[in-house]
């Protein structure tokens, strides 16, 4: 509340003698001496400044020594802002407001790549982790390079309630090629380099006071406390094989590829990992992504195929350009993954492409596509000889203690691992590691990838032993009946002590990532109920106890964000094994029904599409089969030909 200009001399006089000191805002304000309007996430000063804005208490606050660098380091940035601001003013005074932006200068913009992406909804909980910076300046306006207001992918700042946030400061040059014929005979060829620097912020876009940076005194330290008494966000990291050398990027694309590699970057990559989005807000981008597409060119060729593939099908009308881009890079993709193989070296390179090949095609793509390629688990299988030859199960066993740092690449191949055996009525090809680690109680790093509890899935995979087995015909009714029961009783160990389910969203809209964590779990715990009750001999899914349990499967979803923004594409598999047995009369065909409304377009596409279809099917031929008669989803799997991996 701003004073009134005509206080009393006596107010004046209180206000002399008395200055009540706030200890709620941010530590960088205090060591100004500046007014903190203590902003959610970041305060309007830092904002403005492009300052580090920090509410937990820094390490450089209790030693003089580190606050007086910390003091020179900030005078820095408000210097280096101030000029960026005049030099900013000039330029959008030459180039015209109208001026769409581009990757031809080094502001930020939409058409290039920030290592730190806007999610979903922001989260209330992770930016405060002590792991996360804030130390960059505010992310651009959102900006659609293609004009397609119909892309699936929601903006990041669809939310009224989005608080941006800043990460590192970094550079990612982005090299292009081209080449020019006359009469089919190459004359000139050009080569250009496109930069993409957060040195320097963006232009300001409202009116604030001017920060004078020779005010500068040490203040009081004050008290830790959590500003918004909000949980705090999972504090995990991964032992990422190929992290960042420096904080530049450089990619080399055909300038023809650069829409496709610019629409992956900034429409695809969040909806492949949305959990590591929430949990480690631009993890995925930063650590796995541009790492790799630095440096791995089957891996950047894999990217652009996905991308190709997410265009077409969010494009109402047919496009040959795609078509020939799905063709182009998917062949180049195949070929040098088997001339890799056949050379037998830059293993990490090709299990990181063949893992991308696998996975990422659970985000995009229709259910009606049909791509000439090699099937998924044929794919897998050299993935799990690459596993094997990088010693990554021992890497992931040795994983424990207080900050565990399990091997990415192991961690996503176990997801597709556990749950891709179901699909084929296989064992898992790592299942005894899953059982050690479940033994020593340690974690596979699943829960902040995925979302599930690394214990649930760890019982997913031993399911899945005792389904290969039962196909297989090796065990006795009685024999099935025995471990069904053992297994329900080691699951059960898996139940929380007290009931956790809650809304993982917040009345603002903000997500929060450990109660979110807690109703995907619930999610799949029931759903594995269900995948083992169906083992036993004569179930069936019009069984009481079936019943209850899909029902209790459709109360759990009530609590999973809905809609675009929500999650229901991080609940492929376990809406598939409740779906399967669900009868026309069960409460979760309309829960389902009422969340794809929600969705829209986007329950058509990705494995949730996939899905859909496949319980389309199901539903249709279980409701109309004879009393008494099983209709299990990869028999029809198997007489549509769909291969499928709905994860």
């Amino acid at each position: 509340m701003v004073a009134s200009k005509q206080s009393s001399p006596k107010a004046k006089d209180n206000g002399s003698k008395m200055h009540r000191r706030s200890r709620s805002g941010c530590f960088t304000c205090r060591l100004r001496r500046k007014k903190c309007d203590e902003g959610k996430h970041q305060c309007r000063a830092c904002k403005h400044l492009g300052l580090k804005c920090e509410y937990k208490r820094p390490s450089w606050w209790t030693n003089s020594e580190q606050r007086k660098q910390q003091k020179e380091h900030i005078k820095s940035i408000i210097k280096r802002t101030k000029i960026s601001e005049k030099a900013t003013a000039q330029m959008n005074a030459q180039m015209g407001a109208d001026t769409p932006p581009g990757l031809s200068h080094s502001l930020p913009t939409s058409a290039t790549y920030s290592v730190t992406p806007r999610t979903r909804a922001p989260s209330v909980d992770s930016p405060f982790s002590p792991e996360y910076d804030f130390n960059g300046p505010p992310l651009h306006e959102h900006y659609d390079i293609y004009g397609q207001p119909h892309v699936l992918s929601p903006p990041y700042d669809a939310n009224p309630h989005h608080q941006p946030y800043s990460d590192t400061q970094y550079e990612v040059d982005i090299k292009t090629d081209s080449q020019i014929y006359v009469n089919d005979i190459p004359t000139r060829k050009d080569s250009s380099t496109s930069t993409f620097s957060t040195y320097y912020p963006p232009p300001i876009t409202s009116a604030t006071t001017a920060f004078h940076e020779d005010a500068w005194v040490h203040d009081g330290i004050f008290e830790d406390t959590n500003v918004f008494g909000t949980d705090q966000g999972l504090d995990f990291d991964f032992g990422y094989e190929n992290p960042l050398a420096s904080e530049t990027v450089r990619i080399d694309v055909e300038e023809c590829d650069r829409p496709l590699l610019d629409h992956f970057i900034n429409h695809v990559i969040r909806l492949i990992f949305p959990i590591l989005e929430i949990n480690r807000p631009g993890s995925a981008r930063s650590d796995v992504v541009l790492p790799a597409l630095e440096s791995n060119k089957c891996y950047l060729h894999c990217c652009l195929s996905v991308a190709a593939i997410h265009l077409k099908s969010i494009t109402p009308f047919p496009n040959e350009q795609l078509e020939s881009d799905i063709m182009r890079h998917r062949y180049t993709t195949v070929q040098e993954l088997c001339e890799a193989l056949s050379n037998d070296t830059n293993h990490q390179q090709i299990l990181e492409a063949t893992l991308g090949m696998i996975f990422f095609q659970c985000s995009v793509g229709r259910p009606t596509d049909s791509l000439p390629d090699i099937p998924w688990h044929q794919h897998f299988q050299a993935g799990e000889s690459l596993v094997r030859k990088l010693k990554l199960p021992h890497s992931m066993e040795n994983v424990h203690g207080p900050n565990p740092r399990p091997p990415f690449n192991m961690t996503l191949t176990s997801w597709i691992d556990i749950l891709g055996a179901s699909m084929l009525g296989r064992s898992p090809q790592f299942a005894d590691t899953y059982r050690e680690k479940h033994m020593n109680g340690s974690t596979s790093g699943l829960c902040e990838l995925m979302g599930c509890d690394d214990r649930v899935m760890y019982m997913i995979s031993e399911i899945a032993c005792l389904d290969a087995l039962k196909v297989s015909g090796q065990l006795e009714d009685d024999q099935i009946c025995h471990h069904v029961k053992q297994l329900g009783e080691y699951l059960n160990a898996t139940d929380p002590k007290v009931y956790d389910i809650d809304q993982a969203m917040t009345a603002t809209g903000a997500i929060r990532p450990e109660q979110l964590s807690k109703n995907i779990t619930a999610m799949f715990r029931i759903a594995a109920r269900i995948y083992l009750c169906s083992l036993v001999p004569g179930s069936s899914h019009q069984d009481s106890t079936m019943f209850d349990l899909v029902t209790r499967l459709a109360g759990v979803l009530e609590y999973i964000p809905a809609g675009q923004h929500g999650f229901d594409h991080s609940l492929v598999w376990p809406l598939l094994i409740g779906g399967s047995m669900s009868t026309p009369n069960s409460p979760f065909r309309q829960v389902f029904h009422d969340r794809l409304n929600c969705l829209g377009e986007g329950a058509e596409f990705g494995s949730f599409g996939r899905m859909v279809a496949l319980l389309r099917e199901v539903w249709h031929q279980s409701d109309h089969a004879e009393e008494g008669q099983n209709v299990h989803w990869r028999d029809v799997m198997q007489q549509k030909g769909w291969d499928y991996l709905l994860i």
